[in-house]
């Protein structure tokens, strides 16, 4: 029976990465204007169904949804139907299966890269303040796109410029409802983003402070050493020439 678990375990974990690489080659052929766009289209929003409906499977079936919520945040992004170009978060998931299935150790590749990423991503609050921050976006691009008429794809780069302080001025708001959408997304996004940008500021930060002392301490440990070899070599050096000078004294130059 754990067998048998086993195997539909891999096989669903195999189905899963064919299908978040088949995204990413989609949404490569999309963004580049290859092949028939309608075709990408519907591959790309058959992918979204799919990878939605696993989404809510998996929050049904989960114990603690909150722990789910917080680990599977990558995930939710992946499903958001705005534009194809948020498949790319389901790479997160991929991610997920390698610890899962322990592929670094494997490799011969865990232990520090993988605690450094574990601290970054949740260590430092950055997939939470991640996700808060894509939310606004996306929930103002969407307010956005029913108050001004616009596309979903036009609000969303006129979410992110705004958000990111960019502000091109190609797709500005002009109704009162498209204003107020503008202002709580430039007082609110642009918050969380420069939060965002501390918070990997930081983690950079003291990761170079904390390897400076390590350095230093490794630096002192050679040059310690370095230093007894040195007198080593002097104190052998002195016995050699005592020896010399002794047997100079026993066996004078003839004259």
């Amino acid at each position: 029976m754990a067998r048998r678990q086993q195997h539909w375990l891999v096989g669903y974990h195999t189905a899963v990465t064919v299908l978040t690489v088949a995204s990413i080659i989609n949404l490569g052929l999309i963004l580049g204007h290859w092949g028939s766009r309608p075709a990408e289209l519907l591959v790309a929003n058959g992918l979204l169904g799919v990878f939605a409906g696993d989404y809510l499977v998996r929050l049904i079936l989960a114990k603690d949804r909150k722990i789910f919520l917080i680990q599977s945040a990558f995930d939710l992004l992946g499903i958001i139907p705005m534009h194809p170009v948020f498949a790319i978060f389901r790479l997160g998931r991929l991610v997920r299966l390698v610890r899962f299935h322990h592929l670094f150790w494997r490799l011969g590749i865990a232990g520090k890269w993988t605690r450094n990423y574990h601290r970054f991503i949740y260590s430092t609050g950055f997939i939470y303040l991640f996700s808060i921050s894509v939310a606004i976006i996306v929930l103002s691009a969407f307010l956005f796109s029913l108050s001004e008429k616009q596309t979903l794809a036009n609000s969303l780069w006129w979410a992110v410029t705004t958000a990111t302080t960019v502000g091109y001025g190609d797709e500005t708001p002009h109704t009162a409802v498209g204003k107020v959408i503008a202002s709580v997304l430039m007082f609110g996004g642009i918050g969380f983003i420069g939060l965002l940008t501390s918070t990997i500021t930081d983690f950079f930060t003291s990761r170079t402070q904390q390897a400076t002392p390590a350095a230093t301490a490794q630096q002192q440990v050679e040059l310690t050493t370095l230093l007894a070899k040195i007198d080593t070599l002097t104190t052998k050096v002195d016995r050699l020439q005592d020896q010399v000078q002794a047997l100079t004294k026993k066996d004078p130059p003839d004259d």
